[in-house]
């Protein structure tokens, strides 16, 4: 490999089987795919691509849990030169069609054909007959390694497709803001239609690394995996991190975690509470917070080390600038908690399009994606929440970040959403949905955060429900809940 500009994402790949065929490149429940395996695989796919007419920037959908397929057919999408969009396996009928209809992919991977408007489907584990008289052009590179769907702020879905070629030069591997190294054993927990564990597992691979997928998340599982493969780099997301830490003591020092070198998580605030007793259990120096947008304008990363010296911070910025602002768009001083804009260094270009929704950004470059934070005096970002989550109780602005956490402090509490619901004197006030998996009442919970919460701030309700209320990915769905609550709440 000489010229990186001109070395596809796939050509990579086909490098790395040349040079260890037999050397493992994933494992998931249903086995293991060698470097080799996973090339003559993925070459087999992608003539059946083309076959059925993919061609250079053609959108394919793949609707596929984690595992040795989903990595299959991304490779194979690569060697087409097609844009890879990975979609949840989870989601509703209505809200693949609506996606669908969205980016009007050439084919469809894993779906049900009757969300796909009679575009070309292929099931899952549907395996190919080969073409050969199709002929793979090697040297051709993807305008976008990859699309990611997401909820728009108005509850339409939108997509974000990334400007960066699926060209080996612009991955910047050697300073990975996630912290993969060359040769990494990770362990992916999170689904693969979300951007952190996706970049995870493409930059394990192009490093020469082995990923490891956990399948539906287990604590004890996920730890488990990480001594059984002696696994150096871990995804997680503050949810997971609760559940983990919530096993008995026993239980989590059963298991020898020595071999991890990097311990990553993003996706949510995490607790202060939380990343504390992790810090303490294992060190500061595996750990890396990392905050960003799947747009990846600016990214944030913080060190363990730097966590202890500044608690809730979650770093400088990488590639570009920072302001908060106050709802009038004046720039706040540090200590000042507003809305938080970033600028992406002029050099680099733009990192992503939209499909579906339109940038909120000003004349000069500033964009904003509606988190609410503060800088300290130092440049030092501390995120507190979201502003569309924000509840305005009394004129006094509650953010649910900070309720949750103090709820999921107590350890009957698996898992917790605040929203903000109607009240004739306040406004809005906040109410709790709690899954338990411990014994704990209504009034257990008020007394637990009347010792952590100031009065305004306290759930005035509390609904108990039967199962986790976050995904896989640590991510809620909060406009739901609170539609779903208003359409029969009594205002309090």
């Amino acid at each position: 490999m000489t010229d990186t500009t001109r070395t596809s994402l796939a050509a990579r790949l086909h490098e790395l089987a040349a040079a260890a065929p037999d050397r493992i490149a994933v494992s998931a429940a249903e086995g293991s795919l060698t470097r080799g395996e996973l090339d003559a695989d993925s070459d087999v796919r992608a003539r059946e691509l083309v076959q059925l007419g993919v061609r250079p920037g053609h959108f394919v959908c793949v609707v596929l849990p984690n595992g040795l397929e989903f990595v299959s057919v991304l490779v194979a999408i690569w060697k087409a030169g097609a844009v890879p969009v990975p979609l949840s396996a989870r989601l509703t009928g209505a809200e693949l069609t609506e996606l669908i209809d969205l980016l009007d992919p050439w084919v469809v991977v894993g779906a049900d054909p009757a969300v796909t408007g009679g575009r070309p489907c292929l099931p899952p584990g549907h395996h190919p007959a080969d073409h050969p008289e199709v002929t793979l052009d090697r040297s051709v590179i993807s305008p976008s390694w990859k699309a990611i769907a997401s909820g728009g702020s108005t509850g339409r879905p939108k997509v974000i497709v990334a400007t960066a070629s699926a060209s080996l030069a612009e991955q910047h591997l050697d300073v990975s803001a996630l912290g993969i190294a060359e040769e990494d054993a990770s362990v992916v927990t999170a689904p693969l239609s979300h951007n952190g564990p996706f970049i995870g597992l493409v930059h394990t691979l192009l490093l020469g690394g082995r990923v490891v997928f956990t399948g539906r998340f287990d604590p004890e599982k996920v730890l488990a995996t990480v001594q059984r493969e002696r696994a150096t780099w871990l995804y997680l997301v503050p949810t997971m991190m609760s559940r983990i830490w919530k096993l008995p003591e026993e239980v989590r020092g059963a298991y020898d975690l020595s071999s991890l070198r990097v311990i990553i998580h993003m996706g949510a605030p995490c607790p202060a509470w939380l990343k504390r007793a992790w810090v303490d259990w294992l060190g500061p120096d595996r750990f890396l917070e990392m905050y960003t947008s799947t747009e990846g304008v600016v990214v944030f990363v913080a060190t363990g080390r730097e966590w202890l010296r500044r608690p809730g911070t979650v770093g400088l910025p990488r590639g570009g600038e920072v302001q908060v602002r106050s709802v009038d768009g004046e720039v706040l001083p540090p200590g000042a908690t507003g809305q938080v804009w970033v600028r992406r260094a002029a050099e680099l270009g733009s990192s992503y399009r939209y499909l579906g929704a339109s940038a909120h950004a000003d004349s000069h470059g500033w964009e904003t994606f509606g988190d609410i934070g503060r800088l300290d005096e130092d440049g030092y970002l501390y995120i507190e929440d979201r502003e569309a989550d924000m509840i305005l109780v009394g004129g006094s602005n509650v953010y649910p970040a900070e309720i949750e956490a103090a709820l999921l402090d107590h350890p009957a509490v698996e898992d917790c959403c605040v929203i903000g619901l109607p009240n004739d004197d306040l406004g809005q006030v906040p109410h709790a949905i709690v899954y338990a998996t411990g014994e704990v009442d209504e009034a257990a919970l008020a007394e637990h955060a009347a010792g952590r919460l100031a009065p305004y701030k306290r759930p005035r309700s509390h609904e108990f429900v039967e199962s986790a209320l976050r995904d896989a990915a640590g991510k809620v769905r909060r406009r739901q809940l609170r539609s779903d609550r208003l359409a029969g709440v009594r205002p309090g």
